[in-house]
């Protein structure tokens, strides 16, 4: 049997997500040692989310690095519209935002991670180690003191004043830790995959609707990112009709992509997003906190999910990295991580959970062509009134700022 590596550190993160990276980089910028655990071998993959928000915008102009980043290839979207059945709407004008970019950046998520890493390693108390799946937790007198994990060199131990879960919405450190998850459902699923784009296209990212059908176009430059919503449970049915039947689903949405459905040869691209809705009851627990997705699975409504978690780690890495780096965190401390975050994860769940149900529902249960709904009248009518959504999705209902380093 091969005998585990042992790892003192002050923080131990579990997964190398939106939250656990930026609270790395925080927290190792605040000069607290900080080990980052991260499963996969590498970043690239196909993420939930690559839409980067004026709020987590501003937390990168904040620390300095907004120029470095906004020099990825990105597209950048001040506003975003709907074409429902043959209306075109601009729901969201982001120009307004009192923030230093007033856009949404659409980034890969991969090169995002990859570029907070980078961050990261500038600071010697950053220790980011891939390819190491996390397993279970270390724990002592009723406290957790670190984590137990597998990598291709053999298990590891990581011994920490602080862990922290930020692995995700099927999270492994909520789920040893026992902590109670509110769960509230949702009436979708997503299928995600991708087709290429081409110069006549145009550039809006938008939202489609058309008799019962609803898809997400997200421009990535040379290809778009296609979310297509399905009724929760609907999958195999309709991999049963066939893949023909599901090309013919997608031009009825998106006609302009008539032209391409056949890039998808079979099912293998197309991939199976399933949504839920929850949130811890309690996110910590003695020498523990749970942060990010593994905190609250976020609706895709609204595209803020990466937003929120960003915010979680700047709320954290203020709260905590002074008391971190005299080693006197205390669960009080923790509780404040949470009356800090809790309120606008809650507002802004209640709101996906209202269009969810109202909306979306209505859609795909439906085969007729809905009419305008009428806040989306009021804002064709009113465009002053795009600022609203735009304030609610760009920068959300307690925006964090840097207050550390």
């Amino acid at each position: 049997m091969d005998r585990s590596t042992q790892v003192n550190t002050r923080c131990c993160i579990a997964g190398g997500g939106p939250a656990g990276m930026m609270l790395g980089f925080l927290l190792a910028r605040a000069g607290v040692d900080v080990v980052v655990l991260e499963k996969h071998k590498d970043f690239l993959r196909d993420f939930r989310g690559d839409t980067v928000h004026p709020s987590t915008l501003e937390v990168m102009h904040e620390l300095g690095i907004l120029e470095d980043f906004l020099k990825l290839p990105h597209q950048e979207a001040p506003r975003l519209g709907g074409q429902i059945g043959d209306e075109f709407v601009i729901l969201v004008d982001f120009s307004h935002l009192p923030t230093k970019c007033k856009f949404i950046a659409l980034v890969p998520q991969w090169d995002f991670l990859d570029f907070l890493a980078e961050q990261g390693k500038r600071y010697p108390t950053f220790n980011l180690k891939m390819e190491a799946e996390v397993i279970d937790l270390l724990k002592e007198e009723g406290k957790v003191v670190g984590i137990k994990a597998k990598t291709p060199e053999g298990p590891l131990e990581v011994r920490a004043d602080l862990t922290v879960g930020a692995d995700g919405r099927s999270s492994i450190v909520r789920d040893q830790a026992e902590l109670k998850v509110n769960e509230f459902g949702a009436p979708m699923d997503v299928l995600w995959f991708r087709l290429s784009r081409r110069p006549d296209d145009g550039e809006q990212t938008l939202g489609r609707i058309v008799k019962g059908k609803m898809m997400v176009t997200l421009n990535r430059g040379d290809y778009w990112q296609c979310a297509y919503l399905i009724r929760k449970g609907d999958y195999e049915h309709i991999k049963e009709r066939g893949l023909d039947a599901f090309r013919k689903d997608i031009v009825s949405v998106a006609p302009f992509m008539r032209d391409r459905v056949d890039e998808l040869k079979d099912w293998e691209p197309i991939k199976l997003l399933t949504v839920k809705v929850d949130r811890l009851h309690k996110w910590y627990r003695p020498g523990l906190l749970i942060i990010g997705d593994a905190a609250h699975a976020m609706s895709p409504i609204g595209g803020v999910g990466i937003n929120l978690a960003i915010q979680d780690a700047v709320a954290a890495a203020n709260i905590l990295a002074e008391r971190l780096s005299r080693q006197t965190v205390s669960v009080a401390d923790l509780q404040r991580v949470q009356l800090r975050r809790e309120f606008p994860t809650r507002l802004t769940q209640g709101m996906q959970i209202i269009v969810q149900n109202r909306l979306v529902d209505r859609i795909l249960g439906s085969d007729e062509q809905i009419p305008l709904p009428w806040p989306m009248k009021l804002v064709q009518r009113w465009p002053l009134l795009r600022r609203i959504p735009a304030r609610v999705i760009g920068i959300g209902f307690r925006a964090e700022h840097v207050r550390i380093g």
